[in-house]
């Protein structure tokens, strides 16, 4: 199934669908900053997620200055995995969050080797991603693809280059 990921830019075309998961299979602050709002997936909740990935539909260039994209296996929406700008030029930040039933598959290492295509193809140099030393999921992703792992405590960095050949 790994192979039949595939991503969309994150527009209103798959935004509702991106929400459904979400609300079925994720946490809210698993897949979206905290919100002050009721706990769960209360109206106001669904409502940020909606305008946080609004926000970011101008791509890396637009004012977020962060590309989101639908992660997509055949054609069911099965998370989303973004990149965004850093301050280090050549630089985007990934993060990606899959629906629980779509963990364990291969499906997150899919979408992240997509985004490092995607970030190579608008001229980035490196992608780093931060995790918990408790994500064993991220992590194994992360080092599937050949990243440098940097812990500090329960905080953790990866970095992976995209001048060398992806796993």
């Amino acid at each position: 199934m790994a192979g039949a990921v595939r991503l969309e830019p994150v527009d209103e075309r798959n935004l509702e669908p991106l929400l459904s998961v979400a609300v079925a299979e994720a946490e809210p602050d698993d897949v979206m900053p905290p919100v002050d709002a009721p706990a769960g997936w209360s109206h106001a909740r669904r409502e940020a997620f909606r305008a946080f990935h609004r926000d970011s539909f101008g791509g890396l260039p637009g004012p977020t200055g962060t590309q989101m994209y639908a992660i997509l296996a055949g054609d069911e929406v099965v998370g989303m995995v973004r990149m965004a700008r850093r301050d280090e030029p050549g630089t985007v930040e990934a993060g990606m969050w899959l629906g629980r039933s779509a963990r364990g598959q291969g499906l997150g290492a899919a979408a992240l080797r997509e985004l490092l295509n995607a970030a190579a193809a608008v001229g980035m140099h490196t992608v780093v991603a931060q995790t918990t030393s408790r994500n064993a999921g991220a992590l194994s992703v992360l080092r599937k693809l050949g990243a440098k792992i940097r812990e500090d405590g329960d905080r953790v960095v990866a970095e992976i280059s995209l001048d060398t050949p992806q796993a």
